[in-house]
């Protein structure tokens, strides 16, 4: 970490954020986390937080919950959260699976949110890709009916295999069946990171893919 995001984790961390390996059993008390009752949307990989920082900003009335292993990348995110003055983030460091299947109820969030996500480019490394058929299940278990789980990438290839594991899954259904390819337009509130600018000049697209939670 660089000195100043040190500086972020020994200042705000015990406030903003909790380690999952540490989390008591059972469901997280994000009430008294956030100190108020309000729709729960789940951010996974937040990276450097550029993106996460921004969503949180433009949507008070949610608590944004960001989960991310890279320690300097949540402790930019408190610093950028500190700049923005932001009140409705907490963080969390850890296993996105584990998080999820052990801490978060079913049917308990109002949406999931996991952009660019690393995309393990080389064929012989897809099995490490985080967007496989068991993981969306317990995603889609999580989340609220009509909620929806928002994914981006700028590899054609993650794409195609994103929207085949999302549509194979029996409790998501596609917000955007009816656009070319089934992707979903993008939305103008989704920031243009710098990943997303470099993928531009390197002639990559980026694609959105958005399903909601159907009622069972």
């Amino acid at each position: 970490m660089t000195v100043g995001q040190a500086k972020a984790w020994e200042r705000r961390w015990d406030e903003l954020g909790k380690q999952v390996p540490q989390l008591p059993p059972g469901p997280i008390e994000l009430d008294s986390w956030f100190g108020r009752h309000a729709p729960v949307l789940l951010e996974i990989g937040s990276g450097m937080g550029e993106t996460t920082s921004q969503l949180a900003k433009a949507s008070p009335e949610l608590n944004y919950l960001a989960v991310e292993v890279y320690q300097p990348g949540l402790a930019q995110l408190m610093l950028r959260a500190e700049a923005l003055e932001l009140t409705n983030l907490r963080l969390l460091r850890g296993d996105a699976v584990v998080l999820l299947g052990e801490h978060i109820p079913p049917g308990s969030l109002a949406g999931v949110r996991i952009f660019f996500p690393d995309p393990w480019p080389k064929k012989k490394h897809h099995k490490r890709r985080l967007v496989q058929p068991d993981f969306i299940a317990l995603v889609a278990s999580r989340l609220a009916p009509g909620a929806a789980v928002h994914l981006a990438t700028d590899w054609e290839n993650y794409a195609e295999q994103m929207m085949e594991v999302l549509s194979a899954e029996p409790t998501l259904r596609n917000r955007y069946p009816d656009e070319p390819g089934g992707w979903a337009p993008r939305p103008e509130w989704r920031p243009v990171t710098k990943f997303e600018s470099r993928a531009r000049e390197e002639g990559r697209i980026s694609r959105d893919l958005i399903f909601e939670r159907v009622n069972t």
